[in-house]
């Protein structure tokens, strides 16, 4: 009988050493995630302000509670302000997605084609994936709002890239990255600056395969 005991024993010990365990990925915190929704008036989000407070409803929805939430927004100088990077605004890293992904370790690390974002890595704060037209999905919506250039800093004054610092949802235009890479180029497309929106409203962001969704980091 002592026999069989022990021999039951290191069985089940063997099985739970070799049996992969989900529960690891997911002790990881959200720290990552794109607006399942946006603010449903164009690229008018009310600035960073409003942009921000969007990132924290979602994230407590979802139930993450205890973390500073920045959305992943670039603005351009004005005669009174000056720029603010996207880059600075979203803390140290690493952050995870939904499912318990390392996106990326650290700010480098995500400016450099090492992040982890994609179709199948970019998901909402309800750890689904958002629609691609490259994927099937319709409608398409891999136009997520930045403002931002490839190192995560904003455009110099000229051009609107902002729609005003996203404050409008008619006159002016935003850059937006593909979050799932994909265009009709190689290598694919980058996640945070593809091309510049058709306009601010969201009729226009719709029009090239948008839908005012932006990407939510947490900062702390």
């Amino acid at each position: 009988m002592m026999s069989t005991k022990w021999i039951l024993t290191a069985v089940v010990l063997t099985c739970a050493i070799a049996l992969p365990s989900r529960g690891f990925a997911q002790e990881e915190p959200l720290g990552f995630f794109i607006t399942s929704v946006g603010l449903g008036n164009g690229a008018d989000l009310g600035g960073l302000d409003g942009a921000d407070t969007h990132c924290e409803a979602l994230a407590q929805a979802a139930g993450e509670r205890d973390r500073t939430w920045r959305a992943y927004l670039s603005t351009q100088a004005t005669g009174e302000q000056p720029a603010v990077n996207a880059r600075d605004r979203i803390g140290e890293g690493p952050w995870f997605n939904a499912a318990g992904l390392r996106i990326a370790a650290g700010v480098d690390d995500l400016h450099y084609n090492n992040a982890a974002i994609n179709y199948e890595n970019a998901l909402n704060e309800n750890g689904q994936p958002v629609n691609s037209g490259a994927n099937g999905d319709s409608p398409n919506m891999h136009d997520i709002l930045t403002g931002t250039q490839l190192d995560g800093t904003a455009f110099p004054t000229g051009d609107d890239r902002t729609c005003n610092n996203w404050t409008s949802s008619a006159e002016g235009s935003a850059m937006v990255g593909h979050h799932d890479r994909f265009t009709f180029q190689t290598p694919g497309s980058p996640w945070n600056q593809a091309h510049p929106s058709r306009g601010c409203s969201q009729e226009n962001l719709a029009g090239s395969g948008g839908a005012g969704l932006f990407y939510c980091f947490a900062a702390d």
